[in-house]
């Protein structure tokens, strides 16, 4: 999952939950956009993850030595625009597009000494020749947002949810599946659902505002041709989860912000149940294999100061718990995401009245995970990744807030 969503956010570690400047507050606090003015807000994020595996010991799947993944860049679009429509019921209506989360890796075949003694003998990374997933989760929502009494704001986004799914090089644990037919090298499959995400923002007092929001459980329709690789059938929903935070201006122009937000991962089988689960049922039973993430917890802090009237500068920093525990070592090297830390900074220019440039960077330090094969203790996996993220975007403002209503906060 992404640590935040647009240009800003990203700038500022995700954190923002009581502060919502721009359109894509309807991907985070959809109340929020009550004090957002009519405006047009892309971005584009260019996300590197390097990582690999290496492996050690005797018997087993898994390819002997250290070994990269050689997709590392994914692309990450995102457009929100709102407008301030004031139709009594409804102060703000925003539409936004963009990705929740994704994965992207691949290792090349390989000769490999623990698949060479097979019958008949194999290579790959996991004896199965070239091995990875490609996975996309991307949201498409329709916001609301209205100021019940002043400073206190409700907004609500229903969400039309669209994922994509292809796995390869798993052929030699298809005996470990209840529907081996369809269990690996597949092709892409694609899947739609929905959920909702809804939120308050409240100015608690001058200077001092607090917010929440969340997104239900999104339910996402089978993927049928990995019906028999991913728990319930090939069900892979996404997580609900939970942000508050609490947004103190400590001068007219600097604002200090401190989220929390929890992600309940174990609400979803397929992503929840232990890999190691693997001999004692069965792959795509409803308590077989995942890839055992565990709920977290994300503490998020960022500041952002308005230099002068055409420059805005932010910085974060967000730790969450572990992800994933060393029993779940091995099936990590598909998915890569260890990140515990995220370090980011960003900036805005203003270049006409009407128009800024944004950027932000995240930088996320090499972090490891050490655990045993599945089925063989006699050998030792151990996954390592790192991040960095570029994102670069731009904010439209229409001349027609000039006939609109003032903000409304």
């Amino acid at each position: 999952m992404q640590n935040g969503i647009g240009a800003r956010s990203k700038a500022l570690a995700g954190a923002g939950v009581a502060d919502s400047t721009d359109a894509t507050a309807a991907s985070l606090n959809p109340a929020g956009l009550t004090g957002v003015s009519t405006q047009i807000d892309t971005s584009t994020s260019f996300f590197n993850m390097r990582g690999g595996f290496s492996s050690v010991g005797s018997g087993g799947y898994t390819a002997d030595g250290s070994h990269k993944s050689e997709k590392d860049w994914l692309v990450i679009p995102n457009f929100a625009a709102t407008w301030r429509v004031n139709w009594g019921w409804v102060d703000a209506i925003a539409l936004t597009a963009y990705g929740n989360g994704g994965v992207m890796t691949r290792y090349a075949d390989m000769p490999s000494t623990t698949c060479s003694g097979l019958s008949p003998p194999a290579s790959g990374a996991y004896c199965g020749g070239v091995m990875g997933m490609v996975a996309q989760q991307q949201f498409f929502s329709v916001a609301l947002a209205k100021q019940l009494t002043p400073g206190f704001s409700v907004g609500v986004a229903p969400i039309l949810a669209r994922q994509t799914m292809e796995v390869q090089g798993l052929s030699q644990f298809s005996v470990f599946s209840s529907d081996g037919a369809n269990f690996t090298n597949r092709g892409t499959d694609e899947s739609w659902g929905g959920g909702v995400r809804a939120g308050f923002e409240w100015k608690v007092m001058p200077g001092v505002k607090f917010g929440v929001a969340g997104n239900s459980r999104v339910y996402m329709g089978k993927l049928t041709r990995y019906s028999g690789l991913f728990a319930e059938g090939g069900s892979i929903d996404a997580p609900p989860s939970l942000q508050a935070g609490v947004a103190v201006e400590v001068r007219p122009s600097v604002t200090m912000m401190f989220d929390w937000k929890h992600i309940w991962y174990s609400s979803v089988k397929s992503l929840s149940n232990a890999s190691t689960n693997t001999g004692v049922t069965l792959f795509g039973a409803s308590d077989g294999p995942g890839f055992g993430l565990q709920d977290m917890d994300v503490f998020k802090v960022a500041a952002e100061w308005k230099a002068n009237k055409a420059l805005t500068l932010r910085a974060g920093y967000s730790y969450n718990t572990a992800p994933f525990s060393s029993r779940d070592a091995d099936l990590t090297s598909m998915t890569l995401g260890l990140a515990q830390h995220h370090l980011t900074a960003g900036l805005k220019v203003g270049v006409t009245d009407n128009m800024d440039l944004e950027v932000s960077g995240m930088y996320s330090p090499r972090a490891t995970l050490t655990g045993y094969e599945l089925l063989n203790p006699s050998r030792v996996v151990t996954t390592e990744s790192s991040q960095f993220e570029i994102t670069v975007g731009g904010v439209y403002r229409f001349n027609s807030d000039k006939v609109l209503a003032a903000p409304l906060k």
